[in-house]
């Protein structure tokens, strides 16, 4: 099936490793050209060069104010600008009494106040055809024990993610949120890392998803390219799950 991503050129943040690398992969690999970022600029020319002459590399930081316009930028620089995949980097974990005001002001900065920024700037400079993602948490529809600071910010921009879709629409702009769950990334690695028994805690949740095992970063990175492409050009406003099923809800 071609995606009809060849010579289109996307933003793709925090996309040094995990669910963001994994998707600026999967668009290189359909033709599509990519400005990665990541906080720090080695790893991002590094994670770059991996990919190739269809990829660059840039140093940003989500919670930086000019981050977006100079993303922008560069990917016009790069040949166009189609489209944003906002990812960043999950909140630090922790329960209602853990977690302090400077953590919650540090992600609600990152997390929602930058991605809201990148997505208001995407939305002013694409034209019709164009689309941003937000890589948001199954969190957006349950509660993650003890991940009380994402539980409060991902449901938010999902209705901010909706809210953009509704705004965008006319304008020929899709708007698509992707709610990993239990992907086997550093990060889902780390958060069953803090429980006694990692094993344990990985295999009670492999228990309760249907598929009984965590998803591969590649195969998040396959739904993300598809959902950007323009084979995905009537989807907009969709909060879609990765998760092997495990969302028992409709």
């Amino acid at each position: 099936m071609d995606l009809g991503l060849k010579d289109r050129v996307y933003v793709v943040t925090g996309a040094t490793r995990g669910l963001g690398n994994a998707t600026a992969r999967a668009l290189v690999a359909d033709g599509a050209k990519v400005v990665i970022t990541g906080r720090e600029e080695s790893g991002a020319v590094e994670a770059a060069t991996a990919l190739g002459p269809n990829a660059v590399g840039v140093a940003a930081d989500n919670a930086d104010p000019a981050a977006a316009d100079r993303l922008v930028a560069t990917a016009r620089e790069f040949g166009g600008f189609d489209g944003i995949l906002i990812s960043v980097g999950g909140p630090a974990p922790g329960y209602v009494a853990d977690n302090t005001d400077d953590e919650w002001r540090a992600s609600f900065e990152s997390v929602f106040l930058g991605a809201v920024r990148l997505a208001r700037t995407a939305a002013a400079e694409l034209g019709e055809g164009g689309v941003i993602g937000f890589v948001l948490s199954a969190s957006v529809h349950e509660p993650i024990p003890g991940l009380t600071v994402s539980n409060g910010l991902r449901p938010g921009l999902a209705g901010f993610a909706k809210s953009l879709a509704d705004e965008l629409g006319p304008r020929g702009i899709r708007v698509v949120g992707l709610l990993p769950s239990r992907i086997d990334t550093d990060r889902v690695r780390q958060l069953d890392a803090l429980s006694a028994d990692p094993e344990a805690t990985r295999a009670g949740h492999e228990s309760k998803i249907p598929l009984r095992r965590y998803g591969t970063p590649e195969e998040f990175g396959r739904v993300a390219a598809f959902t950007l492409s323009p084979a995905a050009s009537y989807l907009t406003g969709i909060m879609l799950p990765v998760d092997g099923g495990a969302r028992h809800g409709f």
